[in-house]
């Protein structure tokens, strides 16, 4: 059985990619920097394992026994240096994959431009030449905008229609590409691993059917979705300009966002679309086809053990909710073993309370229920155990590790979703409690109920996560009362 490795299987592309090779008889391990991300998705037939590609022996031993790697990574979300980390990392790779031995290499790069490229564009097409440069075949595949949640050009789009009534067009939306559904790049990934190995290097170019301008993509998912788009143009809005814009009205992070506006200035049009075509002919979608299939995958898609960016469960199953998340993640070293700090997280809320400041969450409760919402009115079902679905004041269980994490979802009435983690790893004699926030807006007033509230949320989680670190105070007679639930349940 052929053994595939997945390197950067945390990313849209790779999160598919994945499950899909195992679902075809492949032996697939997956491989990313966050591994916690990857066991979150609870793929019981992947192996998955921690690598970085700026770590040279993890990559050697990631890559022991594997026959074809797929390399996803690319570092776009890295800040300015990211041409100069996917020079490092390419090289890694390809020096890693020489010592094991590999038969093949399939990198997935971007469509380039005729007139010069952008740095993210430039920095993609390095990759490909860095790892040519090394003794294994390399077979690269540039790939036009993708239709898939997760593309950070497809959430632009999914952002720019739900969140503006009115847009004022830059420049940049009468450039023009080829954009490809999520489940045909998926097909001619796949294919590749069929094709015969000839023992050379190759480069494709993966593109949909049909040449659309940026409007054209913004108007024809509004059309999906039932929204109407108007386009008024504003030639003075530059890339750079339009960039920053889109921090106001997108929640897709300005890091991948700044880069991927800049590559929009060029016409991004393969002049070789056949080729792939011809070796791996598939039924390709069109952009509207793909549109509602990445719809019909956010709510089909498996649930997930613990939150992962864009989960449609964590966005309370609306596609106007934005797939990128604000996020808040707090940290404490605790002297308490693991056990004891997880106790006091399966019991928190109703009665025992919120451990700082509960006549905050009591108010913000009480402030829901005046315009509607559920409130604190439900408490829990047990004080000290939790299921997934139970009802937790205002929140709603989505999912549980015993011993280790507990997801919740907020059922209060809010321009967005908001998930609550909170979670506890034994670290020595101690642990470490660690609390996540993620608040997926809807909408500008979701961007705006953030922000505005970022100050006190930020108090508010730190706070929490260090009382759990050191303990809550209990309520008299509340261990007498712990212990004849216990008995209650037994």
């Amino acid at each position: 059985m052929t053994r595939i490795l997945t390197l950067g299987a945390s990313g849209y592309v790779g999160g598919h990619l994945a499950p899909r090779l195992a679902s075809e008889g492949f032996e697939v391990r997956a491989a990313a920097r966050r591994i916690e991300a990857l066991r979150a998705r609870g793929w019981g037939n992947i192996e998955c394992v921690h690598a970085d590609a700026l770590d040279s022996d993890s990559l050697r031993e990631v890559l022991e026994g594997v026959d074809v790697a797929y390399y996803l990574v690319h570092s776009m979300a890295s800040g300015s240096k990211f041409s100069e980390l996917d020079r490092r990392a390419a090289a890694n790779f390809r020096d890693a994959a020489a010592d094991q031995g590999l038969a093949r290499i399939i990198y997935l790069g971007g469509i380039q431009p005729t007139d010069g490229a952008s740095p993210h564009l430039a920095s993609r097409m390095e990759t490909g030449e860095v790892l040519r440069a090394g003794p294994v075949p390399v077979t690269e595949l540039r790939a036009g905008i993708v239709v898939g949640p997760g593309s950070a050009a497809f959430e632009v789009i999914r952002d720019l229609v739900y969140h503006l009534p009115l847009m004022l067009a830059p420049r940049w939306v009468s450039s023009r590409s080829q954009p490809i559904g999520l489940e045909d790049l998926l097909d001619y990934l796949v294919g590749l691993l069929r094709l015969d190995d000839d023992g050379e290097h190759h480069v494709y170019d993966a593109v949909g059917p049909e040449t659309l301008s940026y409007g054209d993509l913004l108007r024809q998912f509004g059309q999906v979705v039932g929204r109407t788009v108007r386009i008024v143009p504003l030639p003075v809005l530059t890339p750079r300009l339009s960039s920053y814009w889109l921090d106001l009205v997108t929640a897709v992070p300005a890091s991948i966002a700044r880069p991927l506006i800049d590559g929009l200035k060029h016409d991004l049009i393969s002049e070789r679309a056949n080729e792939l075509h011809d070796l791996i002919p598939i039924r390709q979608r069109s952009y509207r086809d793909a549109v509602r299939q990445a719809m019909a995958e956010e709510e089909s898609a498996a649930l997930t053990v613990r939150w992962t960016e864009g989960g449609f469960r964590y966005r309370r199953q609306r596609h106007d909710v934005s797939w990128y998340d604000k996020s808040v993640r707090v940290s404490v070293h605790s002297e308490r073993p693991a056990e004891e700090v997880w106790r006091d997280i399966s019991s928190i809320g109703a009665d025992r309370g919120w451990y700082f400041a509960t006549w905050i969450w009591k108010l913000r409760g009480l402030i829901d229920r005046a315009i509607g919402g559920v409130g604190m009115r439900r408490g829990r079902r047990h004080p000290t155990d939790l299921r997934v679905d139970d009802p937790l004041d205002f929140w709603r269980v989505a999912a549980v590790e015993p011993g280790r994490s507990l997801t919740l979802v907020a059922e209060m009435k809010l321009p967005g979703s908001a998930v609550l983690e909170l979670s506890v790893e034994a670290e020595g004699a101690g642990s470490v409690a660690t609390l996540q926030a993620h608040f997926h807006p809807a909408g500008v007033a979701g961007l705006l109920y953030w922000y505005g509230l970022w100050p006190i949320h930020m108090v508010m989680f730190r706070r929490l996560a260090e009382v759990l670190a050191t303990g809550p105070t209990r309520p008299a007679g509340e261990d007498r009362a712990r212990r004849a639930a216990r008995r209650q349940a037994d």
